[in-house]
């Protein structure tokens, strides 16, 4: 079976002085893994004497944002009242729905590094509009093989399930590689894996730090070797097409010009995000050219 190894590109979160992360999807080349439609890999970053993560409220739409760390801790609010710090092993799952507003910075006191992703998911038209919500779940379900161990963060994996809130079938799972592990995998979703760190053999590729792999779908099982933790996505493949601009997905260029303008005109619809001492993020220059609704691959 072929793979697709998808290097990423360096992003500014958060404003000009913002953090740098490494966004491996959206790719040029491939735009969503299932519904998984967004990568962004931060840190390992020192943050001793320094503010850290200061992500100022944004509104989102039409999908799910999950938050998972290795090293630090994030404070997380948002508009429906949510207050909830995340730490390694822990999963942040919002639910954008119809609108939403949240803000994410390190908290007083944050420890002396950072290091973690933020990934999206998009929603399927039935769920797009569904009412914005947020959970947290502080112990995620643990398997062990021999060669490592894996936890399930969302989805189902060989029978174990988080109980995550989903809306289509997918797999979001971190693995610890100690060895050799092998792993089943679905064969009707699509799979990739990216490397957080150590370095790891995946079917046959040497993986470091850094890009995507892409792994297609038809695997019934997947085999890393090494000394690494490997983050593994997966899910059907995602049949719709969709608009993806600035923090919003939609079905279309109007759905997200309306975000667009609900957010710049302060609208009921996202809220307000109440304890985040700063202002709020200005709405970017509306696009100049129709958005046209794209599939999974580009």
């Amino acid at each position: 079976m072929t793979t697709e190894l998808l290097v990423g590109r360096e992003v500014v979160l958060g404003g000009t002085r913002g953090m740098l992360v490494t966004r491996t999807l959206p790719h040029r080349d491939r735009r969503m893994v299932g519904a998984w439609c967004f990568v962004d890999r931060y840190g390992p970053e020192d943050i001793a004497g320094r503010s850290g993560m200061r992500v100022a409220p944004h509104p989102h739409t039409g999908l799910q944002t999950v938050s998972w760390l290795l090293e630090g801790e994030i404070l997380h609010r948002d508009s429906i009242g949510s207050e909830q710090l995340i730490r390694p092993g822990q999963l942040n799952l919002m639910t954008a729905g119809h609108g939403i507003a949240h803000s994410e910075e390190s908290p007083p006191g944050h420890g002396p590094v950072l290091d973690g992703v933020q990934l999206w998911v998009a929603l399927p038209a039935q769920a797009r509009q569904v009412e914005p919500d947020f959970g947290h779940h502080a112990d995620l379900p643990v398997r062990r093989y021999p060669g490592g161990e894996v936890t399930v963060i969302m989805g189902e994996l060989d029978g174990v399930a988080s109980d995550a809130r989903t809306f289509t079938p997918i797999v979001g799972a971190q693995l610890a590689v100690d060895g050799e592990l092998t792993i089943p995998l679905r064969s009707d979703f699509e799979h990739a894996v990216l490397v957080f760190d150590g370095a790891a053999t995946v079917e046959g590729d040497e993986l470091k730090p850094g890009p995507l792999l892409y792994l297609g779908d038809g695997r019934e099982r997947l085999t890393l070797a090494g000394q690494a933790r490997v983050l593994l996505l997966g899910g059907e493949p995602f049949a719709e097409k969709i608009v993806m601009w600035w923090n919003f997905v939609g079905a279309d260029h109007e759905d997200v010009a309306r975000a667009r303008a609900d957010w710049a005109a302060q609208a009921d619809r996202f809220g307000v995000v109440h304890g985040y001492d700063g202002d709020r993020l200005a709405a970017p220059v509306p696009p100049t050219t129709r958005l046209v609704p794209r599939g999974r691959e580009r």
